[in-house]
């Protein structure tokens, strides 16, 4: 009997901004944030079974759990699907980039079960959708947002992984502005960037006290329109109108180390 196979593809999520504007008694932090995707990510492949089975693949398959530790099969529980799932883990771990929560995404859009997609965590609504939103509440209010200039982008990892809850324990404050709840149109990437330039991550200062080397990933994007953290880091990513794959193939040379892509943002 012939088995279909179905794909996925869960894109890497770049927070353009990052405002933490207060916290709830249980602990969850309010945010206020737009949200991109590249065309940057980890793919999956799908064949419906009576069991379930993940394997993994890739450059970042170490470490990755093959059983109910990972978002993946929990996503395809929640939908109520079964089945072998083949994993390809592109997006480095622990990097602000939403890997496992655009992986659940994924398994979600395929299989539903997207209504109750907050309680496999706060990242897993916004990544339904690959499009640009503004994220706000603890994550479960998102908003898609008007159609964004063509850009291109950077991703740049100097693999470190930032623990997350250490980040949000450093914020000076808690309780700061959100952006203006009416935001304006864009004409070009130049104008957008200008506009994000008086934005923030405000997880970024306490970021880089633990990890030092997130400024000099961010030292590598000065040609961008924008260079700035993701989400609780470490991933950097810087924002151009053109010429991102000569400027990640620079900073590739001159770190071999570092994960470093280059992509377009998706509209």
């Amino acid at each position: 009997m012939l088995r279909m196979t179905s794909e996925g593809f869960a894109a890497a999520k770049v927070n353009l901004t990052l405002h933490v504007t207060g916290q709830r008694d249980d602990g969850y932090h309010l945010l206020d944030s737009i949200v991109v995707f590249a065309d940057i990510g980890d793919r999956m492949w799908f064949e419906a079974g009576p069991q379930m089975h993940i394997s993994v693949t890739g450059p970042f398959a170490d470490g990755v759990p093959t059983d109910h530790g990972n978002l993946v099969w929990q996503a395809a529980e929640l939908a109520g699907w079964t089945g072998r799932i083949t994993l390809e883990k592109n997006l480095p771990h622990g990097a602000g980039i939403g890997g496992g929560s655009s992986d659940a995404a994924a398994v979600l859009r395929a299989f539903g079960g997207a209504g109750r997609a907050v309680t496999l965590g706060a990242d897993v609504p916004v990544c339904l959708s690959s499009l640009p939103q503004r994220m706000q509440g603890i994550g479960d209010v998102v908003n898609p947002m008007q159609a964004l200039p063509d850009m291109e982008i950077v991703l740049v990892n100097p693999c470190v992984v930032v623990p997350t809850g250490p980040v949000f324990s450093g914020l000076t404050s808690k309780h700061n502005p959100p952006m203006a709840d009416k935001l304006p149109t864009f004409v070009d990437a130049q104008a957008f960037c200008a506009w994000l330039g008086a934005q923030r991550n405000d997880l970024e200062a306490p970021a880089r006290l633990i990890a030092p080397e997130i400024g000099a990933a961010l030292e590598t994007l000065q040609g961008a329109l924008l260079a700035r953290m993701s989400g609780a880091g470490a991933t950097c990513f810087g924002l151009f109108a053109n010429g991102a794959a000569q400027a990640a193939a620079q900073i590739a040379q001159a770190h071999p180390d570092w994960w470093v892509r280059a992509g377009r943002v998706i509209r």
